[in-house]
């Protein structure tokens, strides 16, 4: 996927490059050896659910450092997972009703990570929340004019999403809206 957000970095036209990383992400899905959905969810007539794409949930915000404390998640037979909030969003209350939080992945291959939650969680989407950005896997946009771009039509499922074997870090309280994101991935069927 890292390839594939990088190709999407370059697009022109937004609501393109996510048509893009749907199809990948689906492939992806469908075919890896560790994908976790379950077999019969693998079929050609099956995909990700998404919600429309919305040019609306597309911002390009500035971002303020902080300091805090990192806290460390167990992540079951895969260990743990280390995690320190680096900065705040600026540009996402008007929209949002609140600031976000970004974290850095301590250890493994470091890197931004912003999980959020929102109004459709547990209803339209998972009820643990989605991530936005997870640099690990060069699930990023990048910058633009010295701004970071986060685009929540690209939004996605952790794993535990589709199976209860894997583990995965959730969204924190300071990272939740009462804000519908109707973007990104859905609950999965």
């Amino acid at each position: 996927m890292a390839e594939v957000y990088a190709h999407l970095r370059g697009a022109e036209v937004p609501e393109a490059g996510w048509h893009r990383w749907r199809q990948e992400r689906d492939l992806l899905f469908r075919h890896h050896p560790c994908s976790p959905l379950p077999e019969i969810a693998r079929r050609p007539d099956h995909g990700l659910r998404y919600f429309n794409y919305d040019p609306a949930y597309r911002f390009l915000v500035e971002v303020e450092p902080i300091e805090g404390t990192a806290e460390t998640i167990d992540l079951g037979a895969d260990g743990s997972f280390r995690a320190a909030p680096v900065a705040r969003t600026r540009g996402l209350a008007g929209a949002l009703r609140r600031e976000l939080t970004l974290f850095w992945i301590l250890g493994y291959g470091g890197g931004l990570f912003l999980p959020f939650s929102d109004a459709t969680s547990g209803q339209a989407s998972y009820g643990g929340g989605r991530y936005l950005l997870d640099t690990i896997k060069g699930a990023d946009l990048g910058t633009l004019s010295g701004r970071l771009i986060l685009d929540f039509n690209f939004s996605y499922n952790p794993s535990c999403a589709y199976d209860p074997r894997w583990i995965c870090p959730l969204a924190p309280p300071e990272n939740s809206t009462i804000v519908s994101v109707s973007a990104g991935e859905q609950t999965p069927i």
